[in-house]
């Protein structure tokens, strides 16, 4: 199997992002964003799904937190997007539910091709360290459509904002994880069609 790697640099007047993803990797990690939170959770969603994760941004944060992250999302969603390429023998979908003290979350994803994010975010605090936590949707939503791919988060139970967004990014590395995964009985695409773009 070639490697499934990706990397992307994205450079605007209100971000400049450097990214390397592995798709095959041990869970490695080397994050700077400036939102120290941010890159905590960048950090787990390696961790989690095994990915190997190089991350440099230099974001207007002088602004807010909001280019810094909604880019960044869409870097990420590039590079999975080059890194399953053609997405012959991949599964495709993915889904896990994740629990973590008194919060429980839902993942379900679709490597289609087809751009979706549903999503039931209702947290209680603004912020969690220095990243406003209404960017959990903005990460995800950006994501979904830079790398054409179907994402529903559900929120079964919880109330620590904290543990509620930690167990967001968990959950959907190992959705990913679980979809990117190659098996050897698909021999093309998964798709009646015959194509997942």
């Amino acid at each position: 199997m070639s490697e499934r790697i990706a990397k992307v640099n994205r450079k605007t007047r209100e971000t400049d992002i450097e990214m390397v993803l592995n798709l095959d990797g041990k869970g490695a990690a080397n994050i700077n964003t400036g939102v120290g939170f941010f890159d905590h959770m960048l950090d787990g969603f390696s961790r989690h799904g095994f990915f190997d994760l190089q991350l440099k941004v230099k974001g207007d944060l002088e602004v807010d937190d909001h280019h810094t992250i909604e880019d960044t999302g869409i870097v990420l969603g590039t590079a999975i997007k080059e890194a399953i390429a053609d997405k012959k023998g991949i599964k495709r979908y993915g889904s896990t539910i994740i629990p973590m003290d008194e919060t429980m979350i839902m993942c379900a994803i679709d490597l289609c091709g087809r751009p979706y994010l549903s999503m039931n975010e209702a947290f209680l605090a603004n912020k969690v360290g220095d990243m406003e936590t209404t960017m959990v949707r903005e990460f995800f939503y950006a994501i979904s459509y830079s790398a054409g791919m179907n994402i529903h988060i559900k929120i079964l139970d919880g109330h620590n904002a904290h543990h509620i967004i930690e167990a967001i990014f968990k959950s959907f590395a190992r959705a990913l994880d679980e979809a990117t995964s190659i098996d050897p009985r698909i021999t093309d695409v998964l798709s009646t069609k015959g194509s997942l773009s």
